[in-house]
């Protein structure tokens, strides 16, 4: 078996890669970044000129060719677009055998997978009603940021902190203390700030805090875990597994958020939860959306530490993806199809547009991180 082609689809802020052989299986991946599309979609284009030719069963051979075979590596736009190819490669890898995508990676080491939800809300009474709501669909694990969301496009940290408290009292006190949550920041916090924050709701007995600090720099978590006892995750910024080191082996952070789309794939994020595993750190995968997703919920089921998985699916089904997936009681649960178990209509997706995230500010005109 050959690639014969590589081909670029997009819809809304979704960018889907497809890998055609000359047998007539294809593969599908997803490489968004929910931004700078245009620029992930000449990545790919790059790529494909060399990977014309070369059999799509060498995984791995192919995923060490593309990363170290240029000069230049690593990065969210590469990455992404190595994610993309390496998550088709594995789709072609499942058909050809007949077997779904997990069974390739060691098989199911779990029935169904635990799935949190993302509640809004600005006030402590919003957020209770909303965790409620949530609870009674069948979530047992929710997720909720308050940091900005409500003032944007601006932002004061301290006073967001300080909201927060209140939020989370709140909504554990409506939710009881059978339901997990996460405090996400979306990396908007500096340390002290970070500390502030995960100090004040420790009381309110967080699953964890969810990207406190921006991704630039991973070792100012040894400041941030020196001075709380709260569980710590973070990952969805990062990339390959060299990203995590710090983060793992002086461990520094409790639960590994890793984005399939950005990390390199079906084979990195493998290697990512393995690397965890040595230091009893378990797998919350980034939630993306569509393609991305399934393709998560496969290593989701495969490596043994996983715990978590952030739900995008259950919130919309688009006419255009067909897949084998139900969620129940606060689970998702996958048939076995294979490959990733999806068919799209690609004649039927939504339009592209292109997307800036939100830039925003301080109250004094501070660049703020979104």
């Amino acid at each position: 078996m050959k690639i014969t082609d590589i081909k670029n689809f997009h819809s809304t802020r979704n960018h889907y890669v497809v890998v055609e052989t000359d047998e007539g299986i294809t593969g599908v991946g997803e490489a968004s970044l929910h931004t700078r599309e245009l620029a992930v979609e000449g990545a790919v284009l790059g790529i494909r000129e060399y990977l014309i030719g070369k059999d799509p069963m060498r995984i791995e051979h192919l995923w060490q060719d593309v990363f170290r075979g240029t000069f230049w590596r690593g990065g969210p736009v590469l990455q992404a677009a190595l994610s993309g190819i390496d998550i088709a490669l594995w789709d072609i890898k499942g058909k050809a055998l007949n077997t779904p995508v997990y069974n390739l990676l060691g098989g199911k080491c779990r029935d169904k997978l635990l799935v949190y939800l993302g509640i809004g809300g600005d006030t402590p009474e919003e957020v209770a009603e909303n965790g409620i709501k949530a609870v009674e669909m069948g979530y047992k694990a929710l997720r909720f940021c308050t940091i900005g969301e409500a003032k944007a496009p601006y932002c004061e940290p301290g006073v967001e902190v300080r909201k927060s408290e209140k939020c989370m009292k709140a909504l554990r006190e409506a939710v009881g203390d059978d339901i997990e949550i996460v405090f996400e920041c979306h990396t908007r916090l500096s340390p002290p700030r970070a500390i502030e924050l995960c100090n004040r709701i420790a009381d309110y007995h967080p699953f964890f805090v969810e990207d406190p600090l921006r991704a630039d720099s991973p070792e100012m978590y040894r400041v941030v875990r020196q001075h709380t006892n709260v569980p710590l995750g973070t990952g969805e910024k990062f990339g390959a597994k060299w990203d995590y080191k710090c983060l793992i082996e002086e461990d520094l952070i409790d639960y590994l958020r890793t984005d399939i789309c950005n990390c390199g794939g079906i084979t990195e994020m493998r290697k990512i939860a393995a690397y965890g595993e040595t230091h009893y750190m378990e797998m919350v995968p980034h939630g993306v959306e569509h393609v991305g997703f399934l393709a998560s919920m496969h290593v989701d089921f495969a490596v043994p530490n996983f715990i978590c998985q952030e739900d995008w699916l259950s919130r919309k089904h688009p006419s255009w993806l067909d897949y084998d997936v139900a969620f129940k009681d606060g689970y998702l649960t996958m048939g076995d199809r294979p490959g990733l178990g999806i068919d799209i209509d690609f004649d039927a997706l939504e339009p592209i547009y292109t997307y800036e995230h939100p830039h925003w500010r301080r109250a004094d005109g501070t660049v703020q991180d979104w």
